[in-house]
């Protein structure tokens, strides 16, 4: 589920974005490996805190449980609003745009531009269908395309590292920038890493369904996020074995245009198959996790209660996954990846830091036992409290992002109202 979530469309359609902004081969790998360690710093400190709160909603569980109600509703606020919508949309349009590749036609050109968005739409129908019928059936689904794209990620970083530097010699000179990049630009790019790094906590949203949770969670957080920081890092090294910085800045499918490097159109057919595979299974995963969440809240009496009932044959909360993917489907039709990648971002940080925050609370509090302590606590929380003020913060500060992060934060506060009169009150 870990390494299900996160190699999904950020590490073969983020490279794009990340290259532009920071176009240089040693800063740009370097910034790969920081967005990894922040991640891994969050995996270790979640690992403490799910092995003492083993509940089903992740990282709303942690907040009620480490900060109150109104922290918990806010996060299942913006999951309603922005979160999962978001995650949806950027990831079904990365499966439509290589969808349409493998069939031979450019999605940056219209018509086929407006068809991805179609197409995108109809994948998240589709998925969400699957977890209706069944846990079984949607996580079969995820181990299935799990296997397809780790082993068709590996085959690239294989061909692109043998063919592509013995051809090139690898575009690795000059080593650092040619101009002045801006503070703001490394923030922005930070974003973008931490969407494609993404997916490194969503098993703790299912920790009530996990057999001993208490021994399989910390390890799968570590081990997973371990794992997905060095496949990320080998697949940047492969593709500027075949691209320069340029070119990938100018290459918003970039796997598939190294394949096309490499191996001419069957290879673009391959590397497409593999990116849509890898992109379906973590809608999966996505419609498989994240409707817990809203589950959990609306059990909780924070949220409408229809949103948690279970279907009568299945078995699944069915209205929290029609829901979830019902507004999936709207924002992909209106919005681009980066603005859907940036909204879920923007939207997580501050939830991911008051989750990672709540391990100072819980070890302040008697009986606190966990099966799992975080190494090198408290440096390792505030690392990554530390990191997400700063993102924040660059977000407001970057004019190209200020207006879209200032609308998200609009959104997320207008939950304490609809708290204060909806839920409190009752």
């Amino acid at each position: 589920m870990v390494v299900g979530s996160a190699i999904g469309s950020g590490i073969f359609r983020s490279p794009a974005g990340i290259a532009d902004r920071i176009p240089g081969p040693a800063p740009l790998l370097t910034m790969w490996v920081i967005g990894g360690l922040i991640s891994l710093c969050g995996a270790l400190t979640l690992a403490e805190v799910a092995s003492e709160v083993p509940k089903t909603g992740g990282i709303y569980a942690f907040l009620k449980e480490a900060w109150g109600r109104l922290p918990a509703f806010l996060f299942g606020w913006a999951q309603l609003t922005v979160v999962r919508a978001a995650a949806l949309g950027a990831i079904s349009i990365t499966f439509a745009e290589y969808f349409l590749r493998f069939l031979g036609y450019d999605p940056t050109i219209e018509p086929y531009k407006d068809y991805a968005h179609y197409i995108a739409a109809l994948a998240i129908a589709i998925t969400a269908t699957f977890n209706v019928v069944g846990v079984r059936m949607g996580s079969a689904v995820v181990n299935v395309t799990t296997v397809l794209k780790t082993g068709g990620l590996a085959v690239i970083i294989a061909l692109a590292l043998t063919l592509g530097l013995g051809r090139t010699g690898g575009n690795f000179t000059p080593m650092m920038p040619q101009e002045v990049v801006p503070v703001t630009a490394y923030g922005a790019a930070l974003v973008s890493l931490l969407w494609a790094y993404d997916g490194w906590m969503d098993l703790s949203y299912v920790a009530g369904e996990v057999k001993d949770p208490e021994r399989n969670m910390p390890r799968a957080l570590i081990y997973g996020t371990l794992a997905i920081i060095a496949v990320f890092c080998l697949a940047n090294v492969a593709y500027l074995s075949v691209l320069s910085i340029g070119e990938m800045r100018a290459s918003k499918l970039v796997a598939a245009d190294v394949a096309q490097r490499l191996m001419g159109d069957g290879g673009v057919k391959f590397v497409a198959f593999t990116v849509m595979a890898s992109t379906f299974g973590t809608l999966n995963a996505v419609l498989l996790t994240s409707p817990r969440i809203l589950f959990a809240a609306s059990d909780d009496g924070m949220l409408p209660k229809f949103i948690s009932k279970v279907h009568p044959k299945f078995q699944t909360p069915y209205a929290a996954i029609s829901l979830v993917a019902t507004l999936g489907m709207v924002f992909v039709l209106f919005l681009n990846f980066e603005k859907l990648a940036d909204a879920f971002v923007y939207a997580m940080l501050p939830f991911y830091a008051g989750g990672v925050g709540a391990v100072y609370v819980l070890r302040r509090r008697p009986g606190y036992r966990p099966k799992f302590s975080t190494p090198g606590y408290p440096v390792v929380p505030a690392i990554f409290i530390a990191a997400v003020l700063y993102l924040l913060v660059n977000g407001l500060l970057d004019p190209g992002t200020r207006l879209w992060t200032v609308g998200i934060f609009g959104v997320l506060l207008l939950g304490i109202p609809v708290y204060k009169v909806f839920v409190e009150k009752k």
